[in-house]
């Protein structure tokens, strides 16, 4: 039941103050730190683009509701992975499902860079997350942006119908992938 409200709060929170995408001030880079730069990789255009450099972390109720925001946007980016698998290790894939699951990752991979605002680790509550993001921000958001920008190339390669270009930039995104996973994820038992 304490769940269940929990995500309603979260839920109505979004609703509410039209969802942590809604801001720039949400974005993983002005939420991590004061202090932590893009790193040197990052690509440009994430760093000039008139971000807010907030001070403080979210409140409780608007914490909640980006932990619910990653979470769900996680669940659904792993399953758009799965459709694309499925589909890539069959004889005959049907480029329509790989075309859609490729284009919902690359729109929840720009996404991610809301998700991991400050205060909204393992402090407050159960999440794969894990505290390492907070403490290493230039590491993280490197590997953010590799994520981003393989996602968008896997999108592109599946716009078209070269199916080997097409597994090969699986394969790049999946790597991006476990990169970030590696160190940054726990395992989540639901």
């Amino acid at each position: 039941m304490m769940r269940f409200a929990l995500t309603l709060l979260a839920s109505c929170a979004l609703a509410g103050c039209g969802g942590p995408e809604t801001s720039q001030a949400n974005n993983a880079q002005a939420n991590m730190s004061n202090s932590a730069q893009p790193p040197a990789t990052a690509n440009a255009s994430a760093t000039s683009n008139g971000m807010v450099m907030l001070s403080a972390a979210p409140g409780q109720q608007q914490a909640l509701a980006i932990m619910h925001e990653r979470h769900e946007g996680m669940e659904t980016i792993g399953k758009a992975n799965k459709a694309i698998k499925r589909e890539l290790d069959g004889s005959s894939p049907d480029l329509a499902v790989v075309r859609a699951s490729a284009a919902r990752i690359a729109q929840l991979s720009q996404k991610a860079s809301g998700w991991f605002a400050r205060g909204t680790g393992p402090e407050l509550g159960k999440t794969g997350a894990r505290p390492e993001i907070w403490q290493n921000p230039r590491d993280f958001i490197a590997k953010l942006h590799d994520f981003q920008n393989e996602a968008k190339a896997f999108n592109a390669a599946a716009a078209g119908n070269d199916l080997t270009l097409i597994r090969t930039q699986f394969g790049d995104l999946g790597q991006a992938c476990k990169a970030c996973h590696d160190k940054y994820r726990s395992e989540m038992h639901h």
